[in-house]
């Protein structure tokens, strides 16, 4: 199986689970749980 896809590993872009967040990203991604919560559990409830 052959690698069609480019390697351009000066890009910039890093995928590492590792890597650092800042809390803005933490932030947005607590709201983003909040949202997803509110709509799986609340609105059926109130339906």
């Amino acid at each position: 199986m052959s690698d069609d896809h480019d390697h351009d590993d000066e890009s910039g872009r890093v995928t590492a689970p590792q890597q650092e967040y800042s809390m803005s990203q933490v932030g947005a991604g607590f709201v983003v749980l909040l949202v997803g919560v509110a709509i799986a559990y609340l609105l059926p409830s109130l339906a």
